[in-house]
Order: structure tokens, then sequence, then C-alpha cells
């Protein structure tokens, strides 16, 4: 615990070294909180992958079912035929090659991209600008589709994408630690089932080597990965 406060510190000695069900973990996750603001909960999965190797890349997406509490805002870039259903179905930003320039010039006032197909070629310049930040549109993502309007819809209902880093790990946000307890359980679970669902036929040996759910200032908590691999076979 060196270099921890003495809050986090009495925190972490409440949670202790044992394994939670995620039932248990989220009311102990608000109970132990000390930070003054409204925490991000995170959930922190380790896999039994080597993402190096494309046949073990683990991503995908999945709609919590309580959303994330604050509604991103989201840009299309869609061909003009498309752009008034963009905007109808409730983007923030639409626009076409105009955008792109825009997004060339230093402008990155947004939290989502949603493209069509026959804008990729434009958006594809920007790989340098979005690639880093998370915002390049994917088709493997529903991110780049000629059904913009229900792309857009999906993510401000609370599409929260994941995909595994060069460690292994999986980190992704469920929520608020403001949120009920049953809303925080049932986005945790949501997100757990999308990744064991993601497992990809190439990973050999234990897939959920741990999972750690966590506020933003707060200790991590063990769950139970036993009972999660005993969900996933029923």
């Amino acid at each position: 615990m060196a270099g921890h406060g003495k809050k986090f510190t009495a925190a972490a000695t409440q949670v202790g070294e044992r394994a939670y069900s995620i039932e248990e973990a989220i009311p102990l996750l608000q109970k132990v909180k000390y930070a003054k603001f409204d925490e991000t909960v995170e959930l922190a999965m380790r896999l039994g992958v080597d993402p190096k190797h494309a046949d073990q890349m683990v991503r995908g997406t999945v709609v919590l079912p309580h959303g994330l509490g604050k509604s991103k805002r989201v840009l299309a870039i869609a061909g003009a035929d498309k752009q008034k259903e963009a905007q109808e179905a409730g983007a923030d930003y639409v626009g076409g090659e105009d955008v792109v320039e825009k997004i060339t010039g230093g402008w990155i006032d947004f939290d989502a991209v949603v493209a069509t197909p026959d804008m990729m070629r434009a958006v594809g310049r920007l790989g340098k600008v979005l690639g880093p930040r998370g915002l390049m549109p994917n088709p493997k993502t529903g991110t780049v589709t000629p059904n913009v309007a229900q792309a857009i819809r999906e993510i401000k209902a609370g599409k929260v994408e994941f995909r595994v880093d060069k460690t292994g790990i999986v980190h992704a946000p469920v929520g608020k630690t403001s949120f009920p307890t049953e809303a925080l359980v049932a986005n945790t679970r949501a997100l757990v089932d999308s990744v064991v669902r993601a497992k990809p036929a190439a990973a050999k040996g234990r897939y959920l080597r741990s999972v750690t759910v966590s506020s933003t200032m707060g200790p991590g908590i063990r769950i139970d990965t036993a009972q999660i691999d005993e969900r996933a076979k029923h």
C-alpha cells in the first residue's frame, strides 16, 4: 500500500484479498468509495490470449442495459443521401468531406464516430488522428455501416466498445458510482458476458485469468472468475 493515502488504504483494508461475486463486489465498491466526485466504474479483464496473433484478438461491442450516465457526442460522416437520416437519429454533428477537413485541422470535439462505407476513402486519411484515440470507424464494431441511424441510436443508448490491449487486458467502463446497485450489476454482467462470448477459437487454456472492478480512485475488487465460468456453461 506504500504511496497510497489513508483513505485508499482504509478502503483497500475493507476490500481485503478475497474474490467476490459481481453481486457482492458492486455494493462493496459503492460502500468503500471515498472520492467526492461521481467516479467511473471500470472493469479490467485479464485474458488468456496472445493479441500479437490475429486469431486471438478479442474485440466487440455491447449495449449496456443502463447506459453510461452521459450521452456521447456522436459525429456522423456520411454521404449526402444519409445525412438527414443521421441528424434525425440524434447525431450531434453531421457532415461529409467538410468534416474530414475540419478534423485534419485539429477539431476533435466528439466522443464517437460513425461513417457510411462510401465515405471511408476520405475517413481513411484520419487514421493518425482518430486511431490513437480509439475513434476510428470500423465495420467490425458496427461504426462503418450504411445503417447510420441504428449505429447512432446504439451509441446514444450506451454502446461500449471493448478490445484487448497488447498485454492481454480488456478495460471498459460500466457506469458511475452513483448508479443504483442493480444497474451497475446488470451493466457489469452484460460486459462480462460479451467478452466471454467473444472468446476466440484459437485461445488455449484458461480464458478469464482475472477480473477486477474498481472506481476511478478506489481499490480494485477481485471478481470470482469461477462463478463467471459456471454461468457461461448454462
